[in-house]
This record gives structure tokens, sequence and C-alpha cells, in this order.
């Protein structure tokens, strides 16, 4: 079935079709790989971290997730030593804990039920049954609102999220296209389907060291971080170049963390250009990044778009393979403004006068 799907897919590549997706839905196309990636590490149903953080941010759209990237309304606690935000919740003005990034707040809120013991029965669960993690929650007292339980499994049972707890990090692409098929026209997406795929093929080499009297857990985190480097290696050897539909320039989806002299160097283009081609402002490349190999377009192939959830205009810059100062100047906007979830990014014309 699988294959059949990807077979499907190369007909569709090429084509970007203007769809516009409800909030709730641009949140878990956005965040679901998040989910299933901490499902992996702690065991906590997909379903359940996905419902949670649509209903704490009301898909993205709240002040604690689009300023703080907080997103399941984690307050400050005595153990907090990061960044911080008042907001009005439960009383005014509260201290709530602020992420670099939404992944943060992701893997933090998967560590704040692991470690707390008033959670400790959720992991008696299947990590299945949605259901009993729902009451479970409301039980254990995550929430005050008495219908809480109830409202998370109506979101899981509506945006069918019990998908997400039957697929793993390396499928959960094909999981979103089996909910969301008219993602077959999203170019972006699809060229970050087929390096999910690519990257499949790479397996962690088998590595044999001479023994050494040492302890065996640092044996094993040497031979860890040898197996690390070679399968990060290889999967920067595997990475799928792109024809992007604004005029087929040449782009790639990162396959994992990696410096700009790594792509430099595959590519045998200067840092400089591909810093200046893709408008970065670090040399760090995250899994996922969109890095194009030559010069963006001043204008789109289409004439406008809906910034999604957590959108950031350099983000729509990159899908859209436009100059980013470009794209800020047809929308009449200051340089480091961004987009609101919804709002209508202008990509050809001049945002008319209000």
């Amino acid at each position: 079935m699988r294959k059949l799907l990807v077979i499907g897919f190369v007909s569709v590549l090429g084509l970007v079709k203007a769809q516009s997706w409800k909030t709730e839905d641009q949140y878990i196309q956005k965040f679901a790989p998040y989910a299933v990636e901490e499902m992996e590490k702690y065991k906590i149903p997909a379903s359940i971290t996905l419902a949670q953080g649509l209903l704490e941010t009301g898909g993205g759209q709240s002040r604690l997730a689009q300023l703080g990237k907080n997103h399941f309304g984690i307050k400050c606690k005595e153990d907090w030593t990061g960044k911080t935000m008042s907001h009005t919740d439960d009383a005014p003005n509260e201290c709530f804990r602020v992420y670099e990034d939404p992944k943060q707040s992701y893997e933090d809120h998967s560590v704040f039920l692991a470690t707390r013991k008033y959670y400790v029965g959720l992991f008696k669960l299947d990590a299945k049954d949605y259901k009993a993690w729902a009451h479970g929650l409301k039980k254990a007292g995550y929430a005050t609102n008495p219908r809480y339980a109830h409202i998370l499994i109506d979101k899981i049972e509506r945006y069918k999220l019990y998908e997400f707890d039957n697929t793993s990090k390396d499928e959960v692409y094909y999981a979103i296209l089996k909910l969301y098929p008219a993602l077959n026209n999203d170019a972006v997406f699809m060229a970050q389907l087929s390096q999910e795929k690519q990257n499949d093929k790479v397996t962690p080499p088998t590595i044999k060291v001479d023994y050494k009297q040492s302890s065996y857990a640092k044996q094993q985190n040497q031979v860890s971080d040898i197996v690390d480097s070679k399968t990060r290696t290889a999967l920067l050897k595997n990475i799928l170049v792109k024809n992007h539909p604004n005029d087929g320039l040449k782009f790639f989806v990162m396959p994992v963390d990696a410096d700009i002299s790594e792509i430099s160097k595959k590519f045998g283009i200067s840092e400089k250009r591909l810093i200046k081609f893709n408008e970065l402002e670090s040399s760090k490349l995250a899994k996922n990044d969109i890095i194009f190999l030559e010069g963006k377009n001043s204008s789109g192939n289409k004439a406008t778009y809906k910034a999604g959830t957590g959108e950031t205009m350099h983000d729509i810059a990159q899908k859209f393979a436009i100059k980013e100062k470009k794209l800020y100047s047809k929308n009449r906007m200051n340089q480091g403004e961004q987009p609101k979830s919804g709002q209508l990014i202008y990509l050809q014309n001049k945002r008319p006068r209000s």
C-alpha cells in the first residue's frame, strides 16, 4: 500500500494548490511528528499529547504558544531556570515557562508527566488506550475542568488522532498524508516525505571496538557516539535535491541537524552564498529545514497564502522560494514582524492599503 502511495506522489510533486486548512488541522500537520517522537521516548500516547496541545493552545492561537512557544500551559515551578513570561490564567500574572521552540515544549511536557509522582499511575496504562489516559489525567489533577477527559476524547475522535498511536517517527508523515490527502499537492511536504523515505534506507552501522578495562556504560556511550556520527554522515550523503514549483529552483529538506559548512562541502557552494540564498542568521541547520542551492525569486508562484500556526515570515519565504525581504515589502510589514495564524500573506503583488 505504501509503495502505491509513493508512486502516486510522483505525478503531483510539482504541483502546489491553494489549500485553506482549518487552524486545528494545521496544528496537527505541524506538530504530529513531535507527539509521535515523544510517544516513542516516554510511552505517552501521541493522540493524548496532540489533543492536549490543541486544547491548551486553541490550535496554536494562544498567547502562551505564540509568544512563549509554550504549548501545554506549564508554569514555572520552583525547578525552572529558563526564560519566563507573565500570563493571566487561574490568577493574574502567573509565571509560565518560555521555550526557544515548540519542540522543547513537547519534550518538557513529557518530562513533566514522567517525573511527577501524581502521574505515575498513567504509565501503567496501555499506551494505545487514549480513553484511559484521558480519564487518568483528569483523575490525577492535570486540569480542573470536570469535562477535561471528555474534551480530549472528543478531539481525538473528531480528528482521528488515534492514528498517530499506531505509527512511528519514521512513518508519521504517511499517517499525516492518510488523514490529509490534499497534501499530495504540497511540494514542500512531499519533499519532506521523500527525504524521510530516503532516510529509512540508512541503517546504523555495526561497530567493532577493542576491549578496554573500563565501565560498560562508558564503552556503550563511546560506541553510541560512533554509530550516531556514522549514521549522520550517511544521512547527509543521502540528501534528495528537488525542483521547487517556483521556477524549478533547486532545494532539499535537511535530513538531520548539521552545520552549513557540511552542506557547503557536499555541494561545492561557499558558506557565504548558502547563507545569502537562504537568508540565514546562523550556520546551524535543523532537521526539516528547507535549504536552497540557488537564489530565491522576488515573487511566488501563487498569489496569496494563509499563514499557518506558528509559521514565521522566514518559514513562508522558504516554503514558496521568495526572498524574505521582498515578502516583508509585499505585505507592508516591518522586518522581524511575524504573521498571525490565518493571516493572508501576499506572494506576488503588494498587499492593498487598508
